[in-house]
């Protein structure tokens, strides 16, 4: 399983038709995280801003909005709510899993230290309220202040059902909706509303976004037990070795012998890591074609997506959006 070379088109394509919001984007986060008083906020958000992230969530906000029309400043505003949220979750999942690499880079906390990450996470999630009250439109704060919630809900219950081989699909399918979709389809979803669409098209925004993350978060599980380390941005296998239960990994739990569970058990309920057992559970992954099921679900997540922006009046943006539900699968092959 790996990445294909081509995927990167349809992202590049809309990042092109949204080039001018883009950089008011960028221009607003590079002003509102600033700080007269502690410089370290901006070094630390900056080290993770420019690592070189695509800005998709953000991106979600611009193309619904330019797509129904919208020709105010204020779509601006809430993408750059958007990725202040999500940077600010990256930021605090680095200190909860202990990781020590992120877009290919060392993280902050590796780098600074867990309080200084904890802190400007805490910074740039009360920036991005500030952002989010200056539309002056009450349900798109609604909506992002749900998501933010819902983001922090989604990360405690993963902190539960992560190593607890009771997980079944369906609370994983909550902890993925929560900790990874509600941001994507509240992005989607405020592009709409600030454009003033009719409800059927702020419903479909949402739909897709929904599908859309849902369909991302499984294929970034997929990538874990199989992509490129240069690629995925991480080390391969960091969900095993944080015991995180994901998708292919419960796949093969529910179909394991007593004593596959047994080594699933061991490593992921205890804890108890030993060398040659991510090769193992690697095996057992390809023994019980857990990631071909798994990477079949995502396929359905994207078609959801897709079927989605059937809702929509056609527009080039559209079609754009269609190609990237197919992008984000086809990051595995």
């Amino acid at each position: 399983m790996g990445v294909q070379e081509n995927v990167q088109k349809p992202l590049d394509r809309l990042a092109e038709a949204l080039s001018p919001e883009m950089e008011a984007v960028n221009a607003l986060i590079r002003q509102r995280m600033s700080s007269e008083h502690a410089p370290r906020i901006p070094e630390v958000t900056a080290h993770l801003i420019e690592a070189g992230g695509k800005r998709l969530r953000p991106m979600l906000t611009l193309a619904a909005a330019k797509m129904l029309g919208y020709a105010g400043p204020y779509h601006v505003h809430l993408a750059a709510t958007v990725e202040f949220i999500h940077t600010a979750t990256l930021l605090h999942d680095d200190v909860v899993d202990e990781s020590r690499q992120r877009r290919g880079r060392p993280t902050a906390n590796l780098l600074w230290d867990n309080k200084s990450s904890v802190l400007v996470g805490d910074y740039l999630f009360a920036r991005s309220f500030q952002l989010m009250v200056e539309p002056g439109n009450l349900r798109t704060l609604e909506i992002l202040s749900n998501a933010a919630a819902t983001i922090a809900e989604g990360e405690v219950l993963q902190l539960t059902a992560a190593q607890d081989l009771r997980t079944d699909e369906g609370v994983y399918l909550t902890v993925v909706r929560g900790k990874t979709a509600a941001l994507f389809s509240a992005a989607t979803e405020v592009g709409g509303v600030i454009a003033g669409a009719p409800a059927d098209q702020v419903r479909a925004l949402f739909d897709y976004g929904d599908a859309l993350g849902i369909a991302f978060q499984i294929v970034d599980d997929l990538l874990d037990y199989g992509g490129a380390t240069e690629t995925i941005g991480k080390n391969v296998g960091d969900d095993f070795r944080e015991r995180k239960l994901t998708l292919p990994v419960i796949k093969a739990v529910a179909r394991a012998t007593p004593e596959e569970r047994a080594f699933w058990s061991r490593t992921i309920e205890q804890g108890d890591q030993r060398d040659g057992d991510l090769d193992r559970a690697l095996s057992l992954l390809s023994r019980h074609g857990a990631m071909e099921a798994a990477r079949a679900d995502a396929l359905r997540w994207s078609a959801t997506a897709r079927t989605a922006l059937a809702n929509l009046p056609p527009h080039p943006i559209r079609d754009m959006l269609s190609d990237l539900a197919d992008f984000v699968v086809s990051r595995v092959a």
